[in-house]
């Protein structure tokens, strides 16, 4: 059985299921987990998880070290084909084989990005992250006296190990097991300052694409420049970053080194980059600047 600490997914609870664990998955005590009442009294009714409120749930981040230890591998074994969204993808498999490993559980799992039908997200993701203790959701109610006037600022999630070098990725549900005693945990306030937030605020409302509002804390870990390179590139064009299309509109042509069917990019890209960019002899390209 896979662990998903081990290959940089992070389920942390507070360790009272002693039965839902698994080996090297990562686990802290008071992290992570939640009661659906928790994230349903902070949302106007639209939002709410559809729930009895003592109902619990854990909350699913990855860190920096699951580009390596479980993209790269999910790619090189061709769990799945199409292949559309390799992150979101991969990230759904380990959590099926979650699902297949604790069959006696009923569980449901929302990712991040699911929608209803309206385009409604299905949940708030950084609300649920707050909530859940995991990481402190910084606002613009925040800041006192702000100063940013009319302008629209988006508030961000910042891990108290991780900085802003994470994701979260989804909340499992456990429909049937409540946890009406259990005390809520208030995330870690690790900008705490009014100058710091507005730094942070304005980094990653004006500035984020220089990486350097998510060392908001000096963090544990963060990601590697090939990783950067991943997320900075147009979701249409990272098949061909991760060398899994072949500049060539024949879709037999996608690299050899990875037999997917995947979708040939439209303008052609350059053949040293395309291929083999899982390969450690393959230097990354540099990631680009704001």
């Amino acid at each position: 059985m896979i662990g998903l600490g081990a290959i940089g997914v992070k389920i942390e609870s507070l360790l009272i299921f002693p039965e839902l664990l698994w080996p090297h998955v990562h686990l802290t005590n008071g992290d992570l987990i939640k009661k659906v009442a928790w994230y349903n009294a902070l949302l106007p009714p639209a939002f709410h998880l559809p729930l009895p409120g003592p109902t619990l749930a854990f909350l699913v981040l990855s860190t920096p070290a699951m580009f390596d230890r479980a993209l790269k591998p999910f790619l090189q074994s061709c769990h799945l084909r199409p292949l559309t969204d390799p992150v979101d993808q991969c990230v759904a498999y380990h959590l099926s084989r979650v699902r297949k490993n604790l069959p006696e559980l009923q569980m449901e799992v929302i990712a991040d990005y699911e929608v209803h039908p309206n385009r409604r997200p299905k949940i708030l993701a950084q609300t649920a992250a707050h909530v859940a203790g995991a990481a402190y959701y910084y606002q613009r109610k925040d800041v006192e006296a702000d100063p940013w006037g009319n302008q629209h600022i988006s508030g961000v999630c910042i891990h108290p190990q991780y900085g802003g070098w994470f994701a979260i990725r989804g909340v499992m549900l456990l429909p049937g097991i409540e946890v009406p005693d259990l005390p809520p945990i208030k995330p870690l306030d690790c900008v705490p300052t009014r100058a710091d937030r507005i730094t942070l605020l304005e980094g990653f409302n004006f500035h984020w694409r220089d990486w350097t509002y998510r060392d908001a804390v000096t963090p544990q870990e963060r990601y590697s420049e090939e990783q950067k390179a991943y997320f900075s590139t147009p979701p249409a064009q990272r098949l061909a970053l991760l060398g899994l299309a072949q500049p060539s509109e024949d879709p037999s042509s996608a690299s050899s080194e990875l037999p997917f069917t995947a979708i040939p990019p439209k303008k052609p890209q350059n053949p040293s980059r395309a291929r083999g960019w899982l390969s450690p002899k393959v230097s990354p390209p540099e990631s680009p600047g704001p």
